[in-house]
C-alpha cells in the first residue's frame, strides 16, 4: 500500500480527525511537551495510535524540512472517491471551481487549496504537465486543505474547460489585460469555474481561449500583481460575498 508523509499540527491533526485509521506511524518530538502537543496526543492516544518519540535530526530527515513542528506522520494515501463528473452531479448548488494554469510551486498550491476550503470552493482542477501534484509541503502549508478539498489533476486542461462549458458553468479567467474588473462582472452566484494562471506567465493561450470573459484585480499600488493564492483568494470571496446576499 502506497504511503505518504504528513507533517506540522494542522495537516496531521486534520487526517486524524476525518481518517484517523489511515495513519500508520506518527513520530513525534520526544522534548515537546507544551499544552498544544499534550492536546494533540491526547486526541491520537484516543484514535489508538502508535506514537514514535523521536528527535529533531529523525523528524527533519524525514520531512526534509525544520518547519515539521514536532510532528511526522506515514499514512495511507486516501483515493479520490469521486470523479470531477461525479462531483459536479452530486453538488445541490451551483458549484463554484478554482482552475489553475501552470501552477508548479507546492508552497502556492498549498496556498490555494487552504483558500479554496475557506471560501467553499468545491474543488480545484489543474493539468497534469503542468501542475505540483498534492505532496507533503503542499499538505503543509494547506493546513488541512489538502485533505478537504478535490484536487483533480486532468490530461487535457482545455478540454475540460469545454465540457464545463457544456454543463453552463460560466469560465471566468483572470488576466492583468482584461477589459473590466471582477467587481464588473455581474453575477458570480452563477455555476463558475474561475482559472488562474502562474504568476509572472499567466494563463496558457489556449487556456485564455477557452474562457468565457476576461477579468482583472485592480492593483492601486506600484506593484503589477498579487501571488497567486491572493488573487484566489480575492476572487473566490467575491463570488462567495456574492453568494451570502
Amino acid at each position: 500500500m502506497s504511503l505518504q508523509l504528513l507533517f506540522g499540527f494542522h495537516a496531521v491533526s486534520v487526517r486524524l480527525k476525518v481518517a484517523p485509521k489511515s495513519i500508520r506511524e506518527l513520530h513525534v518530538d520526544a522534548t515537546r511537551r507544551d499544552q498544544r502537543m499534550k492536546q494533540f496526543l491526547a486526541k491520537a492516544e484516543e484514535a489508538g495510535l502508535r506514537i514514535i518519540e523521536s528527535d529533531d535530526d529523525r523528524l527533519q530527515k524525514m520531512s526534509g524540512t525544520h518547519r515539521h513542528q514536532g510532528v511526522v506522520a506515514r499514512v495511507e494515501i486516501i483515493q479520490q472517491l469521486h470523479s470531477l463528473d461525479d462531483l459536479l452531479d452530486a453538488l445541490s448548488e451551483p458549484p463554484m471551481l478554482l482552475v489553475l494554469d501552470g501552477v508548479t510551486d507546492p508552497h502556492n498550491l498549498g496556498a490555494c487549496l487552504r483558500v479554496a476550503d475557506g471560501a467553499g470552493a468545491h474543488a480545484v482542477i489543474a493539468p497534469k504537465d503542468h501542475a505540483v501534484g498534492i505532496n507533503a509541503t503542499v499538505a503543509k502549508v494547506a493546513s488541512g486543505a489538502a485533505e478537504t478539498v478535490p484536487y483533480f489533476m486532468v490530461t487535457n486542461l482545455a478540454r475540460t474547460l469545454g465540457e464545463l462549458k457544456e454543463r453552463d458553468i460560466w469560465v471566468m479567467g483572470l488576466s492583468d489585460d482584461a477589459p473590466h474588473t471582477l467587481y464588473q462582472a455581474g453575477d458570480l452566484k452563477r455555476s463558475l469555474a474561475l482559472v488562474l494562471g502562474a504568476e509572472g506567465a499567466g494563463m496558457r493561450q489556449l487556456t485564455r481561449k477557452h474562457c468565457d470573459e476576461l477579468v482583472s484585480i485592480p492593483m492601486m499600488g506600484g506593484v503589477e500583481s498579487l501571488n497567486v493564492s491572493v488573487a484566489s483568494g480575492v476572487c473566490l470571496y467575491e463570488a462567495r460575498r456574492q453568494r451570502l446576499l
